[in-house]
C-alpha cells in the first residue's frame, strides 16, 4: 500500500475508474471537476491510496489562497472516498495522514470536509474520531431529493405525484419541445439564469465558469445541455451531469413567460430520461430546504417575516419531491484545525459575510 499525493503516479483514467465504482464517489470527486475549479481560483491535489496497482481510498483536496497569499483554505467536496462499511483501519490512516501533509504543506488554516455519507451516528463518529469538528459553514446541500432509475420509465412515471406526472404530459400536451444543446446555446441559457437569479433572489457565476463547466464534461461525454422550447423559443434549461451510475441536476435556468405550460416539469423528466439511458441508477436533484416536511410552514412564515420569498422555499421543496424520489439527509462538513486563532477569525468573517447576507 503507498499513498500518491502529487496526482502524477495516478492517471485520470485510474482516478476515474475508482470514483465511479466507489460507495460514495461523487462527481465532485471526479478528476475532470478537479481541472474545472482550477480555472477559477482553485488548485486541485489528488491523493489516493493504491494497492497493487489498484486506487483503493482517495481524495481529491482544493486549495484556495486567502488574501495575502501566505495562508490557504483546503476543502474536498463530497470526500474524501471511503468504504464506510470497513472498520477505520490503515486505508483511512494513510489517506488521512498524507492529506493531512499535504495540508501543511500549503499553509492551510483548516481542511473542511463535505463526504457523500447519509447522516447517521456512524457518520459522525468516524469523523469526530479521526479529530474533526462539525461545522456550520456548509459549502453543497445538506439535504436532497434521489430519484431510482433502475425501475422502467413507467414505472418511474407511476412513482412520482399524480400533479407532478399531470404536469409533465400538459408541457407535452401545450407544444413544450425539449431539445439537446450545444455550446452555441450556452448564452441563451446563462441569459435564463440571470433571469432566474433575479426572480429568486440568489446570486450566479460568470457566464464563463457554466461554458468551462459545460465543455471539459462535454469532451467525456458526462453532460447534457437541455432546452424546454414552445414554438422555438427557450422557457427553459438545464444541465444534467452524470459520473459512474450516479446522475445531478446541477445548473437550471428558466424564463416568466408561458410558466403555465410547465416547461420546468418537462425538462426535468427528459434529464432524467437521458441519464437513465447513459446507464445511470439514480438521479440527484441536488438539494432541498434542510428542514422537515413538518417544520416547512414554520420556515416559510420567518422567512417571509425576513422579507424572503417564502414560496420559494416551500415552491421548491414541493417542486423536487414531485418526482417520487427519496429524501436523504448527508452528514454535513467537518472541519480539522490546524492554525485555531486564524481559524477563529475566518469563521467570525464567514458569520458576518453570513448576516449581512439574510
Amino acid at each position: 500500500m503507498k499513498a500518491s499525493g502529487d496526482g502524477q503516479s495516478v492517471l485520470p483514467e485510474a482516478w476515474d475508474e475508482f470514483v465511479a465504482r466507489s460507495q460514495s464517489g461523487h462527481l465532485l470527486q471526479s478528476w475532470t471537476w478537479g481541472e474545472f475549479k482550477a480555472r477559477f481560483g482553485w488548485r486541485a491535489q489528488r491523493i489516493a491510496i493504491v494497492e497493487q496497482s489498484r486506487v483503493v481510498a482517495a481524495a481529491q483536496v482544493l486549495f484556495r489562497a486567502l488574501p495575502g497569499g501566505l495562508w490557504t483554505v483546503a476543502y474536498v467536496p463530497k470526500g474524501p472516498l471511503l468504504d464506510l462499511d470497513t472498520p477505520s483501519g490503515t486505508r483511512t490512516a494513510a489517506l488521512l495522514s498524507a492529506l493531512h501533509a499535504a495540508c501543511r504543506r500549503q499553509r492551510a488554516i483548516l481542511l473542511k470536509v463535505e463526504p457523500d455519507w447519509e447522516d447517521d451516528q456512524q457518520a459522525h463518529t468516524r469523523l469526530q474520531l479521526q479529530g474533526f469538528r462539525p461545522s456550520r459553514e456548509t459549502v453543497q446541500p445538506q439535504r436532497t431529493v434521489l430519484v431510482d432509475l433502475r425501475p422502467d420509465e413507467e414505472a418511474i412515471l407511476a412513482h412520482m405525484k399524480p400533479k407532478t406526472r399531470y404536469n409533465i404530459r400538459l408541457a407535452e400536451r401545450k407544444g413544450i419541445r425539449v431539445r439537446r444543446g450545444t455550446a452555441q446555446d450556452l448564452p441563451i441559457f446563462y441569459g435564463l439564469l440571470q433571469v432566474t437569479s433575479q426572480r429568486d433572489g440568489f446570486g450566479v457565476h460568470t457566464q464563463a465558469y457554466y461554458r468551462e463547466a459545460f465543455c471539459l464534461f462535454a469532451a467525456q461525454q458526462a453532460v447534457a445541455l437541455l432546452l424546454a422550447q414552445y414554438e422555438g423559443k427557450t422557457l427553459a434549461a438545464l444541465m444534467v451531469f452524470a459520473c459512474g451510475k450516479k446522475s445531478w441536476y446541477m445548473y437550471g435556468a428558466s424564463s416568466n413567460e408561458e410558466r403555465q405550460r410547465m416547461p420546468n416539469h418537462l425538462l426535468q423528466w427528459e434529464a432524467m430520461r437521458w441519464a437513465k439511458a447513459r446507464g445511470c441508477e439514480t438521479y440527484d436533484l441536488w438539494g432541498i430546504p434542510d428542514v422537515d416536511e413538518s417544520d416547512l410552514g414554520p420556515q416559510m412564515a420567518l422567512a417571509e417575516k425576513q422579507g424572503v420569498l417564502s414560496t420559494g422555499l416551500g415552491g421548491l421543496y414541493r417542486f423536487k419531491r414531485g418526482f417520487g424520489g427519496d429524501e436523504v439527509r448527508y452528514v454535513g462538513a467537518y472541519d480539522y484545525v490546524y492554525n485555531r486563532p486564524l481559524y477563529r477569525l475566518l469563521s467570525t468573517v464567514w458569520q458576518g459575510r453570513k448576516n449581512r447576507a439574510a
